[in-house]
């Protein structure tokens, strides 16, 4: 499918045509997650403490564009003050060892000026973003304080769709006002919306098809305000059964094909994220931790930063099996299981991607891929990276570029901020396939 919208079933039975995108953009766009890192990642000696020499690594790696939370409400939205934003870790060690979570010692930034920084430093080495929100999962467990958090909270469910919208509308503006707009490649409401606090208040079911009004409406206003601007919202996984819910007012079909498999069996049989069943403290010491780890009930951030959690959709199980297990014995679990799903995870795969290729084309927009493949792994595991990962990545990329995705991360993990940003090699072949 061509990266330019044409007539199509939408035009005839959808109401307006798709938003054309513009012809400077690239033909493939190649993506890294940078995700909220980039900003509280950027302290002294962090991975983003240097946003040219991160732009300059992305380059060689063969990436063309980035992912991020542009914290749209906190910039534009919130009324805080954001000239002298403070950031930093968890506290007492939480979330040292896993992804995403492992900031360091803190830092002191201007949100605005950091947002323009990045987008100059994206002109240097022409590079574009992807602008999207995490502030409704977790970007807000890393300020200092949680004024960031309350008045997140206090927008009532209806209407944050619209208020992001809105947010996002002003930072749009303030890059036109800096000459800096040519560098979006197109712009997100909100991160993995059926997972995130955008839910809230909905009747039990399925969340796809019931998010969808909220959506449409913050997808118009938007389009009220930048009527010829791409702008969508992204789905975890691909919700194949519930493809209806997706807004036809969508200019990208953005998706996260995460397909779990022996990753989930891992998750179910220490109930991690079922909060329902009890957790099983012995067997998950016994098969997966480290020597010394303390119990699930006396881990957590110290007590004046334990609002910190009501700021994070990650639950305590999973960070806490995620800072004290053994990668060791993490991967081994897996690899051990790894054969009984193997032909299931690919067949997901494929399915999945096929599954959104032909919503995309049904709709006459481009297909991307935003995030993905295995899943939610230790920061110090090394099955995504390892030969099972790098093989899905392979496969991921062919398949990408075999449907005509516009665009496609390598995997979740390949950032300044994991491991896997050393293996080049990977990257740059991924990348060149993606590319066809």
């Amino acid at each position: 499918m061509n990266r330019v919208s044409s007539p199509s079933r939408r035009a005839a039975d959808h109401g307006e045509p798709p938003v054309t995108l513009s012809p400077h953009l690239p033909d493939t766009l190649t993506i890294t997650l940078w995700d909220f890192s980039w900003y509280t990642r950027g302290g002294p000696g962090e991975p983003f403490a240097d946003l040219d020499r991160a732009f300059e690594e992305a380059v060689a790696r063969g990436y063309n564009t980035v992912r991020v939370c542009a914290m749209p409400f906190l910039l534009f939205g919130s009324g805080l003050d954001t000239g002298r934003l403070r950031l930093g870790p968890l506290g007492g060690g939480y979330g040292q060892r896993t992804r995403w979570y492992d900031v360091g010692g803190g830092t002191e930034i201007d949100g605005r000026e950091r947002l323009r920084t990045l987008f100059e430093a994206a002109r240097r080495h022409e590079c574009f973003v992807i602008l999207s929100s995490w502030e409704y999962q977790q970007s807000p467990s890393f300020a200092a304080d949680r004024a960031w958090l309350d008045a997140l909270t206090a927008v009532a469910p209806e209407r944050r769709a619209e208020v992001l919208a809105e947010a996002l509308a002003d930072l749009v503006d303030f890059l036109v006002a800096h000459g800096l707009d040519d560098r979006i490649a197109f712009t997100e409401l909100h991160n993995e919306v059926q997972g995130s606090r955008l839910t809230e208040g909905l009747p039990e079911g399925d969340r796809v098809v019931a998010l969808r009004p909220r959506l449409e409406r913050g997808i118009a206003r938007f389009k009220e305000r930048h009527p010829r601007r791409p702008v969508t919202v992204n789905y975890a996984k691909v919700p194949v059964g519930s493809l209806r819910g997706i807004p036809d007012g969508v200019d990208v079909a953005v998706f996260h094909p995460y397909v779990h498999g022996v990753l989930d069996d891992l998750l179910e049989t220490f109930a991690v994220r079922d909060r329902g069943r009890p957790f099983p403290q012995e067997r998950v010491r016994r098969e997966l931790l480290r020597p010394g780890a303390p119990d699930l009930a006396d881990w957590a951030p110290p007590a004046d930063e334990r609002w910190r959690l009501e700021a994070t959709t990650v639950g305590p199980r999973e960070i806490y099996v995620h800072d004290w297990c053994d990668p060791a014995r993490w991967d081994a679990w897996l690899y051990g299981r790894y054969a009984l799903h193997r032909q299931a995870m690919e067949q997901r795969l494929v399915t999945w991607i096929e599954a959104a290729a032909d919503w995309a084309a049904g709709h006459g927009v481009p297909l991307v891929f935003g995030e993905g493949w295995i899943g939610y792994t230790p920061l110090y595991g090394t099955f995504e990276e390892g030969p099972v990962g790098a093989a899905f990545c392979r496969r991921a990329a062919e398949e990408s570029a075999r449907v005509g995705a516009w665009g496609s991360v390598v995997c979740s993990n390949a950032a300044p901020h994991h491991p896997m940003w050393r293996d080049m090699a990977l990257q740059r072949e991924c990348n060149a396939v993606v590319r066809g």
